[in-house]
């Protein structure tokens, strides 16, 4: 398709898991874009992710859920329908693989990967941080796995 964002891989997750923490859903959808990299070797959404305290965020989805804990749907910010058959292959995996876990989990997860930590160098752990977690330090960690 070529015009997938975040918000189109945020909703697609939320119809197919239900509500969810906003944290939960910044963990999942970093995960996709992760993955994608290793697997379809590009990333599933334009938007950069950041090594945020709680680990990775994507500015662009939390500018939408600020404030806000509970996520119910995203639908009148993505579309599911604008995922090929791939992207969606791709998050049903990483669904799978990731989704049993809690926000809770999930973070501590993130927090003992490389890309997250490298990203954080330097930064004391509640330290608000803003670097980009590049694609190249996603694919190269999780494709090591």
């Amino acid at each position: 398709m070529g015009n997938v964002n975040v918000h189109d891989v945020a909703a697609y997750i939320l119809k197919k898991c239900g509500p969810m923490s906003a944290m939960k859903l910044q963990k999942l959808v970093y995960y996709c874009q992760a993955w994608s990299l290793v697997w379809e070797e590009r990333p599933l959404f334009p938007e950069r992710i950041e090594a945020w305290a709680s680990g990775p965020v994507a500015p662009d989805l939390y500018r939408e859920h600020k404030g806000q804990f509970l996520l119910k749907d995203w639908k009148e910010r993505g579309s599911p329908k604008k995922l090929s058959g791939d992207d969606k292959e791709t998050i049903d995996v990483v669904l799978k693989a990731y989704g049993h876990r809690n926000a809770q989990q999930l973070s501590e997860l993130t927090h003992r990967e490389a890309p997250w930590k490298n990203a954080r160098n330097g930064l004391a752990p509640g330290d608000p941080g803003t670097e980009t977690i590049t694609h190249e330090a996603m694919s190269e960690y999780y494709s090591s796995l």
